[in-house]
């Protein structure tokens, strides 16, 4: 998934998902906490259940408080007629989400930012000493 796309969740907590990424994440997906980020993650079932196995092949003392919060913390979805979900208060209140967002196309799946915490983010990562130390980790 790539791109970035400006949109506000309404008064109901819905979020418009771009048809892009709607085509990619499919006509069910999973929101739930991002973990390191203060942003939410969307994955395509398929992603899940690899995101699930990957879970269960972990030992139980290793996995339990991350596979705790994921789960407890994550939100089935299915796009209305209009394309939008519905995504929980209390994953809002995580995100820090309350009108502007952008989503983000992250590889396999699509983030949710608060869109302040976004350009912060954003702009960090693009000053020229960050954005060259990446690219030199990735060999490009």
């Amino acid at each position: 998934m790539t791109g970035q796309y400006q949109h506000s969740i309404d008064a109901k907590g819905r979020l418009f998902i771009p048809a892009k990424l709607r085509e990619e994440l499919g006509d069910t997906f999973y929101v739930t906490i991002a973990g390191t980020d203060p942003c939410l993650s969307a994955y395509s079932e398929a992603e899940w259940q690899k995101l699930t196995e990957k879970f269960d092949s972990l030992p139980y003392t290793k996995a339990k408080k991350a596979i705790r919060m994921l789960y407890a913390n994550a939100a089935k979805c299915e796009p209305d007629a209009q394309g939008r979900v519905v995504l929980p208060q209390k994953l809002r209140a995580y995100a820090k989400l309350e009108k502007d967002v952008v989503v983000a196309g992250v590889s396999k799946r699509a983030e949710i930012w608060n869109a302040e915490a976004w350009a912060e983010q954003e702009t960090e990562a693009m000053e020229t000493e960050s954005l060259a130390a990446v690219m030199e980790e990735l060999g490009i």
